[in-house]
Order: C-alpha cells, then sequence, then structure tokens
C-alpha cells in the first residue's frame, strides 16, 4: 500500500500513554492488533485488502512504531485499554487480531460490551503459564547485556517458535544466524521502518502476556461477540490444539483452518515473515471480509 493512502493519529489510553495509529479505508470501523516482532506497518496489505468496504485502523502496540513505552505494571489490562481508547476513537464494533495481539482481543471481546464481531488468527492462548515465564530472566538480562541476538533465540525456544531442525542447531551458531538476520533487515529497512532490532525487547511482555492469559480458557465461555478463528496448517503446533479448545468454550464460534498457510498469513512479507505474499494475505481478508459482512 502506497504510505499516501495511509494517515496517521493517536489516542491517549486510560494511563495517559499516547497510542498512534495509521487509518485508511471506507466504511465500518475495524482495528487490526499486530503480532509479536510486528508492528502497526506489518498489516497494511490486510488493511488494502479490506479498505475498499471497512475503514481499517491499524495502531502500533506500545513499544513500537507511533505509540509509547510499556509502563512497569504492564498487563493484559494495559493492552486491552490501549485497545479500547482506539476502538472508542474509531466508533469500531469489529477487531482481527494475530498471535498476541488475537490473545489481547479476545480478552478485549470478554470484557468490554462495544465489540459484536472479532476474527482472531492463531490467538496466543495456551494451557500452562510456566514454560512461557521461565526464559524471562534469561532474555532480560540478555538485552541488557546488548546482546539482542541471544535474546531472540532464548525467546525462539521459550515461545516454542523453533522448528525440531532447529532445535539441533548449537545456540551459538543460532546467535551469529540471527544477528546476520537483523543486520540484513536494518540495511533493507526504509528510513522510518520499524525494524526487527527495535522490536527484540518487546518480546519480554509478549511472554509475560502469554503467561498470564494461560489457562483462562472457560473465561471465554462468557464472549458475546461472534468469533472467526482462524489458523493454518503449517502455523505454530503448540497453538492448535488450544484453538480446538477455545473452539469448544466461545458460544458463537465460526472455525477456519487454511491449507499450507503459516503463522504469518495475515501479514505483509518481509522480516520475520519471508514467505508471506498479498496472495496469502488475501486468502485471509477474504475471510475476514465475509465475516464481518454477515448480518
Amino acid at each position: 500500500m502506497n504510505t499516501a493512502e495511509l494517515t496517521q493519529d493517536v489516542v491517549e489510553s486510560r494511563d495517559g500513554t499516547e497510542i498512534g495509529y495509521w487509518k485508511t479505508g471506507q466504511g465500518p470501523a475495524v482495528v487490526v492488533l499486530h503480532g509479536s516482532m510486528e508492528s502497526a506497518r506489518s498489516h497494511t496489505l490486510l488493511a488494502e485488502a479490506l479498505a475498499d468496504e471497512f475503514t481499517v485502523y491499524l495502531p502500533d502496540r506500545r513499544g513500537r512504531g507511533l505509540s509509547g513505552p510499556h509502563r512497569l505494571d504492564h498487563t493484559v489490562r494495559t493492552e486491552v485499554e490501549d485497545l479500547e481508547a482506539v476502538l472508542t476513537a474509531a466508533g469500531a464494533e469489529l477487531a482481527f487480531g494475530v498471535s498476541a495481539g488475537g490473545a489481547v482481543v479476545l480478552e478485549a471481546a470478554r470484557t468490554l460490551s462495544s465489540l459484536q464481531k472479532v476474527a482472531l488468527y492463531e490467538p496466543a492462548i495456551v494451557d500452562n503459564p510456566t514454560p512461557h515465564r521461565e526464559w524471562l530472566a534469561r532474555f532480560d538480562r540478555e538485552v541488557a547485556e546488548g546482546n539482542l541476538a541471544g535474546a531472540m533465540v532464548t525467546s525462539m525456544y521459550g515461545l516454542q517458535l523453533a522448528p525440531a531442525f532447529l532445535k539441533v542447531i548449537p545456540r551459538g551458531l543460532m546467535t551469529r544466524m540471527t544477528e546476520k538476520m537483523l543486520v540484513k533487515d536494518e540495511r533493507q529497512a526504509g528510513p522510518d521502518a520499524v525494524t526487527m532490532r527495535t522490536l527484540a525487547p518487546t518480546i519480554h511482555h509478549e511472554g509475560a502476556l502469554i503467561a498470564e492469559l494461560a489457562g483462562t480458557f472457560d473465561a471465554f465461555r462468557n464472549v458475546s461477540a461472534d468469533v472467526l478463528l482462524m489458523g493454518g496448517s503449517k502455523g505454530l503446533k503448540a497453538l492448535k490444539p488450544w484453538r480446538d479448545t477455545l473452539e469448544k468454550v466461545l458460544p458463537h464460534c465460526q472455525r477456519v483452518e487454511f491449507d499450507g498457510l503459516d503463522h504469518g498469513a495475515s501479514s505483509d512479507p518481509g522480516g520475520t515473515n519471508p514467505g508471506g505474499s498479498a496472495k496469502v494475505v488475501g486468502r485471509v481478508a477474504a475471510e475476514v471480509k465475509a465475516f464481518f459482512k454477515q448480518s
């Protein structure tokens, strides 16, 4: 999408922190909440695909791009308050979220009466909080030491993102490979891009968020909004069983599993989603659009 087609604005969350967003399109408002190692601009292709019938809002979650920093006592409630500020400014009753952003959108649907329909792509809701806390101390130490590549490797294993073939590669080699990836991303980034190196420290809060919501499936029995629950056959295996659980507990749930799509299917290509394409995003967008248009 051409930058000229996007307008920029900002709202204040409940604690006074600025939450910036991009906006495009026409029609009913939809707020799109990005996932981990992403920013608002990670879903410009999705916004473009929806913009002919919806006004799409792309907020930066805290610590990224247009938005203010995380607070010391940052929790899922903080994330919901940030989302609520954008929903209110937009007058939106519709929201889409991916991964950790999907978990926030689902929690918002549980606690906010304003949301009528939410679409989720591989929301990061799991059963056991312990594995998602154990790696945080090492991650924080590596970030403090300036070893962002090492911290990213720590988080990859901690969040169970590593494919089986990567687990046999020595950690030192994985760290060097990750550093080369960060350098390449910086070299290719535009002047206003939110780089992977800039995003890396935010992973701490993603792990804490996932741990906080872990095992809360029964709470979502109270979600009154209609939910579109999506995933890909090549997505994160660690999340697939819990989509099955969510489908059972959500009162108004439709389920779509995309053959051949991975965890980054809704996102623009590049960075952590090298296999993405407009065609792939279009498959997700078509289901989201049809769902939001249902009466």
